[in-house]
């Protein structure tokens, strides 16, 4: 079964509303740990809108599982990834007005940043993957980079409307993935998971992780944070 990643962006969106100290990124984390969480993922963005790098100092003294560190190729934040040391960093696109991350990373055109950056990130011992599209050029090119793995965006499965819809979007994500493993990748995948489509996506042999965090919180509301972890491991398993 797939290992459960659990992205914490928006307890710290909750806590940057007031711009105070609660609800508290590190203890959110610490309740998703102790709940069945295979790994903690943080953003860290450009413009800092809600994980700051003192929650991530922090998230990296006291945790016990991994830390998958999201950011872009912004040469602040690859120093500050570099001091971390987190057990992964993920390489993703970002545009200053989106809401979330609205598609995958380019490897075609950014090869020859992500392979300066994969040379510091190897140096220090830092697993590295790439958040890209379902699409087996830009798999491809991942893999001609160097990285050992990639992430598949799965927002057009997620906002599928039809039956067909969610079908062509399904199979595009197990073709993506039977082609990341014959080149040799480790493929986790997310985006737009929830409680009711995370089924389809767990079934698929061969994805190492599912990344979930918006629907998670969004449920932590009503049931309570471990109730709403625990719940979703559920049907992870």
């Amino acid at each position: 079964m797939p290992k459960l990643g659990i992205n914490i962006d928006h307890v710290a969106t909750l806590r940057q509303a007031r711009k105070g100290v609660f609800p508290s990124p590190l203890e959110a984390a610490m309740i998703c740990q102790k709940s069945g969480a295979d790994s903690i993922v943080a953003h860290l963005r450009e413009d800092r809108r809600h994980i700051q790098e003192a929650d991530l100092i922090r998230l990296k003294k006291n945790l016990k599982i991994g830390l998958n560190l999201e950011m872009a190729l912004s040469k602040d934040i690859v120093d500050f990834a570099l001091k971390l040391r987190p057990r992964q960093v993920t390489l993703v696109p970002e545009k200053r007005q989106e809401l979330t991350t609205e598609g995958g990373l380019d490897a075609i055109g950014n090869a020859p940043k992500i392979k300066s950056a994969l040379k510091k990130f190897n140096a220090r011992r830092i697993a590295v993957s790439l958040f890209i599209d379902p699409d087996l050029k830009q798999i491809s090119a991942a893999g001609d980079c160097g990285v050992k793995i990639i992430e598949i965006h799965t927002g057009s499965f997620a906002e599928a409307k039809t039956k067909n819809g969610i079908k062509k979007s399904l199979q595009k994500v197990l073709n993506a993935v039977i082609f990341a493993q014959g080149i040799g990748l480790t493929v986790n995948a997310g985006h737009g998971l929830d409680y009711v489509n995370v089924r389809r996506l767990a079934k698929i042999k061969g994805i190492n992780e599912l990344n979930i965090g918006y629907a998670i919180v969004c449920r932590a509301l009503f049931t309570g944070l471990s109730a709403a972890v625990k719940q979703m491991k559920r049907l992870v398993k």
